[in-house]
């Protein structure tokens, strides 16, 4: 793995400042990251990884790679090289949602209930493991993407938060990538060479999250701040610039 002079400028120290500006990580945090295989969980566990070793928050924390299978056809040992590369064991879960989703249930929409089915054995299982939290790959381009989704699908002004305590399994949900965009870990991955595990789910690329990717990048070919000025308003906002309804009844 090599490391250039703008990495720190571009990568470690927008994970960093999302970090200590959210507090994801904490002193004797064991940190659970869900890995997909996809771009963003393998580079998240990458740049965490070297974050750790490097003692760049000032304090240790614990990571624990873990991924599950969903019952395609999956090769998964290149993932599992990588990780086993980097000094970690790839805790490996099986299960049947693929079944589930597609089959037993034959939804048409099936993305929400994958994503439950999901998040619910990836918490459980990080439980077991005695992880007080799980880190998630989403970046920049999925919080303003999450953003549009809200407003123009169901007329909420509102994205995912960068931290989510989850009650029913004490488990905290973190995104580290918060403020970097998904075209530089598409350059990171692509310079690092880091492996990717071909995703088989018959409906990738056919979703509505991929016509608001489109919606976001066509309008930042004419608004080029439009990431920046997401992150200034979701962090500065204030909700009393909002409209409230009265609550004087109507004559």
């Amino acid at each position: 793995m090599s490391f250039k002079k703008k990495d720190n400028q571009t990568y470690y120290n927008p994970i960093r400042r999302a970090i200590l500006n959210h507090q994801l990580i904490e002193p004797g945090d064991k940190v659970a990251i869900g890995m997909s295989g996809g771009k963003d969980s393998t580079s998240l566990l990458y740049f965490l990884d070297t974050i750790s070793k490097q003692k760049r928050l000032g304090f240790e924390f614990e990571i624990v790679p873990i991924t599950l299978v969903m019952g395609f056809d999956m090769d998964i040992s290149p993932l599992q090289e990588f990780v086993e590369g980097l000094g970690y064991e790839l805790d490996i879960v099986p299960t049947n949602i693929a079944q589930v989703v597609f089959d037993i249930r034959e939804e048409r929409s099936p993305c929400s209930l994958c994503a439950k089915l999901r998040r619910g054995i990836l918490y459980k299982r990080a439980k077991e493991l005695g992880c007080n939290k799980v880190a998630l790959g989403h970046h920049l381009d999925d919080a303003i993407e999450t953003y549009f989704m809200n407003f123009l699908f169901h007329g909420q002004l509102a994205s995912f938060e960068p931290r989510s305590h989850l009650t029913k399994t004490d488990i905290t949900l973190i995104r580290p990538l918060l403020y970097v965009e998904e075209k530089q870990i598409i350059q990171f991955v692509s310079r690092e060479e880091l492996p990717l595990i071909f995703n088989p789910c018959p409906v990738d690329k056919k979703t509505k999250r991929e016509e608001i990717k489109h919606l976001v990048s066509n309008l930042a070919q004419t608004y080029p701040d439009i990431r920046e000025k997401f992150v200034m308003g979701m962090e500065q906002g204030l909700s009393e610039n909002f409209w409230t309804k009265s609550m004087v009844p109507a004559k």
